[in-house]
């Protein structure tokens, strides 16, 4: 949950998948074997009087940190270039916490418009009810939002790529305005996890995952990670600490346990999504393919520019219709299953809901329908497809 030390070094310029097969924690700490143990623990003994009243020993209660709870947050670390990590029990908390962590009555926050809906609901009941001021903002706005900073303005939480629709950002250029306006920058990185794009490299402060997704990747787990620079770090933690929101050992040993696959499941979620994405534009029933690595998509040069890869998730929008025609798509599919989440192993097919947007308008061709694609064979997931649109009318 905090700082991790880890004492077994994986050079930098290693491989992704070399280091994920071996960050976090050193087989030789515990006796050789290759996973750490998986620490139930409420009550820390403390071996006197003094240690307990001074609190010197690494490990105090169970809700400060395990040595499972270090070793997820030690491996996180090193994937982030981070100063510290907290772990959550969801990615929805991995976005609440810090937001709580940087945000009092009477401030101002600026969230994009094309944000995760349950972060948006918790702004609009939560912060508000708080005394927080939100402010939504285009997706496009890049350097644009220093005309939207106010002097009360403490955070900027952006997401890349934007979900349902993704819409890229200019996070340079955001973060640069951001900054300058004394506000803390807050990015949700779960599309492309740190393999593909590390948020605190291009300047922002904290970066969010919801490790429930591709971290996990086995549709089985609830977790969220916070990660943090050194600037904000303590701030973090020391709201992590009050909330007293940890994660279950079983859960942060999952996690830690899909990382080491992670890097190869990227690998296929990114081939197999982008030979789905390239074969659907153009095909009848299709107006619009809504992928970053698409040379088609608006945000593209961004994408090229700052990221490297992409993930398993993007959308399309069907050609013109209604909700009637999404869920007939739907309905029609065999192997896409209809779930919100993604990230797991098994394909997955949601419509999207876009009628709580306020300043980037949904596409107006017709419904968007987002796809993850899992890890099953292409070809079988291009005749399902198939299917939908056929049900769909075309």
């Amino acid at each position: 949950m905090h700082r991790g030390i880890m004492s077994k070094k994986i050079e930098m310029n290693a491989g992704a998948n070399t280091r994920l097969a071996h960050i976090g924690n050193d087989p030789h700490d515990y006796f050789g074997f290759v996973n750490p143990p998986v620490v139930h623990a409420s009550t820390v003994l403390f071996p006197d009087a003094e240690t307990m009243a001074s609190r010197k020993q690494r490990y105090t209660y169970g809700t400060r940190g395990t040595p499972t709870s270090d070793a997820l947050a030690d491996a996180m670390n090193e994937l982030e270039g981070a100063a510290g990590t907290i772990l959550v029990p969801s990615g929805l908390a991995a976005v609440t916490v810090p937001l709580l962590a940087f945000l009092s009555s009477g401030d101002h926050v600026l969230i994009v418009d094309s944000v995760y809906n349950p972060t948006r609901h918790f702004a609009d009941t939560m912060l508000v009810r708080l005394g927080v001021e939100v402010t939504y903002y285009d997706p496009m706005v890049g350097a644009g939002i220093a005309d939207l900073m106010k002097s009360n303005t403490k955070v900027v939480l952006t997401e890349a790529p934007g979900s349902g629709t993704f819409e890229m950002q200019d996070i340079p250029a955001i973060v640069e305005a951001a900054h300058k306006g004394g506000a803390v920058v807050m990015l949700d990185n779960t599309w492309a996890t740190p393999l593909f794009f590390r948020p605190l490299d291009f300047g922002v402060d904290i970066s969010i995952q919801a490790a429930t997704k591709y971290p996990g990747g086995h549709s089985d787990i609830l977790l969220g990670t916070v990660s943090a620079n050194e600037a904000t770090w303590k701030q973090l933690l020391a709201c992590h600490g009050a909330l007293g929101m940890c994660a279950a050992p079983d859960d942060v040993y999952q996690v830690l346990r899909g990382l080491r696959t992670m890097g190869v499941r990227l690998e296929r979620h990114q081939e197999s999504a982008l030979a789905i994405a390239r074969w659907l534009e153009g095909r009848a029933g299709v107006a619009r393919v809504l992928h970053p690595a698409l040379e088609s998509h608006p945000g593209h040069a961004i994408w090229k520019r700052d990221f490297k890869g992409a993930s398993g998730l993007f959308s399309i929008v069907l050609d013109g219709g209604d909700a009637k025609k999404a869920h007939a798509f739907l309905n029609a599919l065999r192997i896409f299953g209809l779930g919100y989440s993604w990230g797991g192993y098994e394909s997955l097919a949601v419509h999207v809901q876009l009628d709580d947007r306020q300043v980037a308008h949904a596409p107006q061709e017709g419904p968007v329908v987002r796809l993850q694609i899992g890890l099953e064979n292409v070809e079988d997931l291009k005749a399902d497809l198939e299917r939908g649109l056929a049900a769909a009318g075309h």
